[in-house]
């Protein structure tokens, strides 16, 4: 898809509906509007933001499947970031984690730097490029309908999959959560691992 005329889901709402029953799920977010919104929804402590390192949104919630195989771990990042650590899905498709899934939230910007146009606003595609790596599900995802069909994916198919959310241009107000990265890492470490304790893993 080339352009943003066709597009027509919200990144605010997306996130909404696709959190909305999130039970356990850990979730790591890319800096800048995918932390907000997530953030906007209520902190969790089953919530990993970052706020720098761009590219490392995927490796690091890579890390986390790979550590904690019996949960299920979604990333949520920008068009952007995922284009800066494209090469991690290279590694993502060898390791093969069934618990993992990528959502990018591509609105074809690059929203931490003025709003410039993204690669995928010229026509690189995403979901392409992650089936090239070896993906057997990635996809573009448009309307609400075809959102309301993924969603049971996201919690329930076998990874790794990736949905490349092809959302408006929106300025949301900034709902920033702890910005501590030392803090963050802390408080979800012990969250997990007390989570662990209880179901005796």
């Amino acid at each position: 898809m080339k352009g943003n005329e066709l597009v027509i889901l919200d990144r605010r709402h997306l996130v909404e509906r696709i959190l909305c029953s999130r039970d356990d799920l850990l979730l790591v977010t890319g800096l800048g509007a995918p932390t907000w919104d997530v953030a906007a929804l209520g902190d969790n402590l089953n919530n990993f933001y970052l706020w720098g390192g761009m590219g490392g949104a995927v490796p690091t919630a890579l890390g986390l499947a790979l550590a904690q195989s019996k949960r299920r771990v979604l990333v949520l990042t920008g068009d952007g970031e995922m284009l800066m650590g494209i090469g991690s899905l290279a590694t993502v498709a060898v390791q093969k984690p069934k618990n993992l899934v990528i959502g990018v939230i591509d609105n074809q910007r690059y929203g931490e730097t003025g709003m410039q146009r993204s690669a995928t606003a010229f026509g690189v595609d995403i979901a392409s490029i992650a089936r090239g790596a070896g993906f057997e599900t990635a996809t573009n995802v448009t309307t609400y309908g075809e959102l309301d069909s993924v969603i049971p994916q996201i919690y329930n198919s076998q990874g790794p999959l990736l949905f490349n959310f092809k959302v408006t241009v929106s300025d949301h107000p900034m709902i920033l959560p702890e910005k501590n990265g030392l803090e963050l890492k802390h408080r979800f470490r012990a969250h997990i691992l007390n989570a662990k304790k209880k179901i005796g893993g």
